[in-house]
């Protein structure tokens, strides 16, 4: 068993001044965006801006580890705007959503905000201001600058966020496993069968050993879905379709990866393992080969003295599709002044601004410049051998579900009708008919 070493967390170190990526200081020049609508966001224009506000508040969540990279990333604008006075404003995650609902509500700002899969909560309040008159005014070029979550914070046709933190989910192996099983390491080229023949090899009942995490979390079987060429919610209009044949078909080989093929811990293996043990935990101290998760494991696994991993891209199915884990940057509708909110996340969201979250490892940078370069692959603060190339290589595979606005309900929709499918109490398809009854209920498609 793999014991835990002392705190190796990279966020702790001092931030590196090292050179900057050039190029990325250009972020917010010549951004001469004139102010149009009448001051308000709401009416789906650009609201003016006040430019005597110089005083910005940007609203985040997270812990001590993201408060010190967010601080240093506002220290450097900062710098790049000595004119404003940026104000970080840190909120615990559990409490977020409802302080930033309140704040905007009653007009006290933010003026710069994080969201994630709940961006349209907002937007189809019309609390968000859109951004497309400000990206178009700056040249910014989404696509190119970040790929294809570029376009995940999109609604009815408008822009409302800027990607800040995306990277893909990975597939993180134990390389010792491996090599005792005589197995090859995994690559990108892997498919449902070749990773189900490893899994199984990897398998010992006898040591109670496991070839692979499982797939219960959303993000995991939501991937599965749409590799088989299903959606569980329409990538156009954000309907459910969670009930199609390709979905069912992708359901039913998760499943069989529990209890047919028995290659995954059912909830009762894990329960049998240790308390509140799961796949991460138990990755790291030997009792499954293979684990499916973000980027935020690489810092605890190289925490784990003994532990011989490295990373590779999540396999593929008859198309090439992986979830990815980020946020983005908004301006909320009571910004006073959201021409400075927009220069301020711009450089943010630029190789410069982001280069903190590479050197103090807090996560996978949305800035594919910065993704490419040494600083996010090679990192001072890692000294463990890890393919970390496997974030950039799995960029052009991300795929997200339509962030629709009623994400919230649909989450609890899924983890009700879902619990007894990972116990092994319903089939696929009687599964999906269940859920897609109850998304049908909550769920309003956009035309």
């Amino acid at each position: 068993m793999m014991s835990r070493t002392r705190s190796t967390s990279p966020i702790s170190r001092t931030v590196s001044r090292r050179s900057l990526l050039a190029g990325a200081g250009a972020a917010g020049a010549g951004l001469g965006l004139a102010a149009c609508g009448g001051g308000s966001g709401g009416d789906g224009g650009t609201p003016e801006s006040d430019p005597d506000h110089k005083d910005l508040v940007m609203t985040v969540w997270g812990g001590e580890a993201d408060k010190i990279a967010y601080q240093a990333r506002v220290d450097l604008a900062k710098e790049k705007f000595p004119d404003y006075t940026i104000t970080l404003q840190l909120i615990p995650s559990e409490n977020y959503e409802q302080k930033v609902q309140t704040m905007i509500s009653s007009k006290t700002g933010p003026d710069i905000m994080q969201v994630a899969e709940n961006v349209n909560v907002y937007s189809s309040k019309q609390q968000l201001v859109p951004l497309d008159d400000y990206i178009s005014a700056a040249g910014l070029d989404m696509a190119a600058t970040f790929g294809p979550v570029g376009e995940n914070y999109r609604w009815d046709g408008k822009t409302y966020g800027i990607p800040d933190r995306s990277g893909a989910m990975v597939l993180y192996y134990n390389k010792d496993l491996f090599d005792a099983a005589g197995i090859e390491y995994p690559t990108a080229d892997w498919d449902w069968d070749t990773f189900l023949d490893a899994a199984k090899a990897l398998t010992d009942p006898a040591k109670g050993q496991f070839g692979y995490g499982g797939v219960g979390w959303w993000p995991q079987w939501f991937s599965l879905v749409a590799q088989n060429g299903g959606a569980v919610l329409d990538p156009e209009t954000g309907a459910p379709s969670v009930n199609s044949p390709e979905a069912v078909e992708a359901l039913q080989w998760a499943q069989d990866l529990y209890f047919t093929h028995k290659v995954a811990p059912t909830a009762v293996d894990y329960s049998n393992m240790g308390p509140e043990m799961g796949a991460d935990g138990a990755f790291q101290q030997g009792l499954v080969a293979m684990n499916s998760t973000g980027f935020w494991a690489v810092g605890g696994n190289a925490g784990i003295e003994g532990l011989n991993w490295d990373i590779a891209p999540f396999f593929h199915g008859k198309e090439k599709a992986v979830s990815a884990f980020g946020s983005a940057l908004v301006i909320p509708t009571a910004a006073k002044n959201p021409q400075a909110s927009f220069e301020i996340i711009q450089f943010l969201t630029s190789a410069e601004g982001q280069t903190p979250i590479a050197d103090l490892g807090q996560d996978v940078p949305a800035n594919l410049e910065l993704q490419g370069s040494d600083a996010f692959l090679d990192p001072e603060w890692l000294e463990a051998d890890a393919n970390l190339e496997a974030f950039p290589e799995s960029a052009d595979m991300i795929f997200t579900p339509k962030f629709i606005p009623e994400w919230n309900e649909m989450q609890k929709s899924v983890d009700d009708a879902m619990a007894s499918f990972w116990l092994g109490e319903s089939d696929a398809k009687t599964t999906a008919d269940d859920l897609q009854s109850r998304l049908e209920r909550v769920i309003k498609p956009s035309e």
